[in-house]
């Protein structure tokens, strides 16, 4: 066994930052060996120099990057994408379509199932599977989606593509009786998330005890909490199995929310980015959905005003989290790492820097800019 050796670094474990030590990783069998006391003499070495060697990130809500959309289906527009969140530190993600047409939803659903494989052994972030945010949302909280392509919950629909959806967005008071929430949590390992929903607090508690799990960028696009109707963000908050997204770009919430969050949420507090095409790009007129978009600096809006997802890097988030709050480093790399890896079941395999699971590392440094990304013991980027 050939072993390499990342040295010099302040290692982010799960639950606390290490120094003096080294991480150890397999490059053959890409797995992570653990943290080791010393080197043997001869080793494979990578210095950190002084740097954090932390966990993979995982984007659980991306819709594009660098001109290209998930929604368009097409086969290099998201081998774009992957390569270029490499270099923010994204090891793995779920590319996420919009509420396009079904047949646009069919066309990107088949194209990340064809390259799913292949993202394992490429040089960007692996396909985990896909985030279908929507169609099955609610008008009055659409957002920057489009009406026309709304459709009422279709559970077989979602069954018949649950190889390739690991994550559905749905507002739960446009699913009758929860009867789809219901089959999709008996019949499969989908991450259901409410979202785009004007749900009173109620039906989203009884969201939850159906199977809902997850709540998409929380505050954004539901019912708000109030001291009366607690709404979908109250419930969110409330449920104990609930996980909820935050796109800490200091723009979609207000920064102070993060620790009120983290101290409600715990490791079930996600970061994504909700990023769209224009992210990577030039201030400018983009396109989402079939509609224009402005990119004015961090804000991405329809023409009305309306905000039209971000051009956050995951990276990025981890670094305004820290800071706006006082939480401890782990904690919020845990928030890009191992939480939303846990929350679509992958924590096994990735999420943490812990023996037995995917070499995914990244080496960033104290403004959390990506150095190095690592994954599945092979280096794909250098800063």
């Amino acid at each position: 066994m050939a072993l390499t050796y990342i040295i010099n670094g302040k290692i982010v474990l799960p639950d606390g930052v290490v120094t003096g030590k080294a991480l150890a990783f397999d490059e053959v069998t890409g797995k992570i060996e653990g943290v080791a006391d010393t080197v043997p003499a001869g080793a494979a070495c990578i210095d950190a120099a002084g740097k954090y060697v932390a966990p993979g990130l995982v984007d659980l809500h991306i819709h594009g990057y660098l001109g290209e959309d998930v929604s368009d289906g097409n086969a290099e527009g998201l081998k774009k994408i992957a390569y270029g969140i490499a270099k923010n530190g994204v090891t793995a993600f779920l590319p996420t379509t919009m509420t396009v047409s079904k047949p646009e939803i069919v066309a990107a659903l088949d194209t990340a199932r064809a390259l799913k494989a292949e993202s394992r052994t490429w040089d960007g972030a692996e396909i985990l599977g896909v985030h279908a945010e929507g169609p099955f949302i609610n008008p009055g909280k659409k957002g920057a989606q489009a009406e026309e392509n709304i459709l009422p919950p279709d559970a077989d629909f979602v069954l018949e593509n649950a190889d390739i959806i690991s994550s559905i967005t749905i507002a739960p008071e446009m699913d009758k009786d929860h009867a789809c929430i219901k089959r999709l949590a008996k019949e499969s390992n989908i991450l259901i998330s409410m979202g785009h929903t004007n749900a009173d607090f109620d039906e989203a508690m009884s969201a939850a005890r159906d199977g809902a799990g997850h709540a998409t960028h929380l505050f954004n696009a539901m019912s708000a909490l109030a001291h009366r109707n607690p709404g979908v963000a109250g419930a969110a908050l409330a449920s104990d199995n609930v996980s909820v997204e935050v796109i800490a770009d200091t723009f979609h919430i207000n920064p102070g929310l993060y620790g009120i969050i983290a101290k409600v949420k715990g490791d079930k507090m996600v970061l994504i980015t909700d990023c769209v095409r224009a992210g990577g790009m030039p201030d400018g007129k983009y396109e989402l959905g079939g509609q224009p978009i402005f990119l004015k600096g961090i804000e991405c809006r329809l023409a009305d005003g309306t905000i039209a997802g971000s051009v956050l890097r995951l990276n990025c988030a981890v670094k305004n989290v820290l800071d706006h709050t006082a939480l401890p480093v782990h904690e919020v790399f845990n928030m890009a790492s191992l939480n939303p890896a846990a929350a679509i079941h992958m924590e096994k395999r990735i999420g943490s820097l812990e023996a037995g699971k995917d070499a995914d590392i990244i080496i960033a440094d104290e403004n959390i800019n990506i150095v190095r990304t690592i994954k599945k013991g092979r280096t794909i980027y250098v800063a």
